[in-house]
C-alpha cells in the first residue's frame, strides 16, 4: 500500500522521442509526432469552402433581410454594402456547406446527458416543469404587444 502510494504521488514523467513518423492518407503525407499528431494541419474549413460555389444575394433580399431585423440597410453601391454582402454570402455557402453533412447514424444523445439538455434551466424556480411562465404567457411583461407579436420600435424609414 505504502509503494501504491509512493507511486501515486510521484509526477508522471513522460518520455516524447525525436522521431518523425510519415503517414499516408489518401496520397497525402504528412509528418506527425510520435503520438501520431501531424506537425502542420492537414485540411482547413478555408479550403473546404472555397471548393463550394459562392452563393449571390440579391439586392431585394439583402434589403428585406435588413427590414426584418428592424435595421437601416446600407445604401447599395457602398463599401459598406458590399462588405456586408460579402460577409452574409460567405455564412449562407457555410451554411450551405454543413447542410451536406451526412449525420444519419449519429447520436442525438452525448453518454450520460439527457436530450435538449441545453435548453434546462436548472435555476430554482425556473424549469420545464410548468413552475414558471413560459411561452405566450410572458407577453403580458412587454411594454407594447399586437395580436401575440412584441413591437419594437425601428430607426428604420418606411
Amino acid at each position: 500500500m505504502l509503494l501504491a502510494r509512493q507511486h501515486l504521488c510521484r509526477p508522471p514523467i513522460l518520455r516524447f522521442t525525436r522521431y518523425t513518423c510519415n503517414r499516408t492518407l489518401s496520397g497525402l503525407t504528412s509528418s506527425t509526432d510520435s503520438c501520431g499528431i501531424p506537425h502542420r494541419p492537414t485540411w482547413s474549413v478555408y479550403e473546404l469552402l472555397s471548393s463550394y460555389p459562392k452563393p449571390t444575394i440579391p439586392p431585394a433580399t439583402f434589403k428585406r433581410l435588413y427590414e426584418l431585423s428592424a435595421l437601416v440597410p446600407p445604401e447599395e453601391g457602398t463599401p459598406e454594402h458590399a462588405k456586408i454582402t460579402g460577409e452574409l454570402e460567405e455564412m449562407v455557402k457555410l451554411v450551405e456547406a454543413v447542410k451536406l453533412v451526412d449525420t444519419d447514424g449519429v447520436s442525438i444523445r452525448g453518454r450520460g446527458e439527457a436530450e435538449d439538455a441545453d435548453r434546462w434551466c436548472y435555476t430554482e424556480g425556473f424549469g420545464v416543469d410548468g413552475s414558471s411562465e413560459q411561452g405566450q404567457a410572458l407577453l403580458k411583461h412587454a411594454a407594447r404587444t399586437v395580436d401575440g407579436f412584441y413591437v419594437v420600435d425601428a430607426d428604420r424609414k418606411r
